[in-house]
């Protein structure tokens, strides 16, 4: 089988259509890629502010004045005087 000129030219311009639209395909999944990585970054900032403010909120749920606070008012309880307070020493078990 002989091709003659035309024959070619719809050859090229076939292989040139596939080309271009696998191209495109790339360049259209590559695009959709960087929506979805650039909503996961976002998505990564909004959590690591809430995780800041909830581990600021625990600091300063856990700090001693607020302890003393609620242990003072729902609890009934003090900070103990330098009287109140007992050292214990520990010993080495003896066998």
């Amino acid at each position: 089988m002989n091709l003659k000129g035309r024959h070619w030219v719809m050859l090229w311009l076939v292989l040139f259509l596939v080309v271009t639209g696998l191209v495109v395909t790339r360049q259209t999944s590559s695009f959709e890629a960087a929506k979805r990585l650039n909503a996961l970054r976002e998505e990564h900032r909004a959590l690591a502010a809430r995780r800041a403010e909830l581990e600021r909120q625990i600091r300063v749920a856990s700090s001693r004045q607020t302890l003393t606070e609620k242990g003072a008012r729902g609890l009934d309880l003090h900070m103990p005087s330098d009287s109140e307070l007992t050292d214990f020493v520990a010993r080495p078990e003896q066998r």
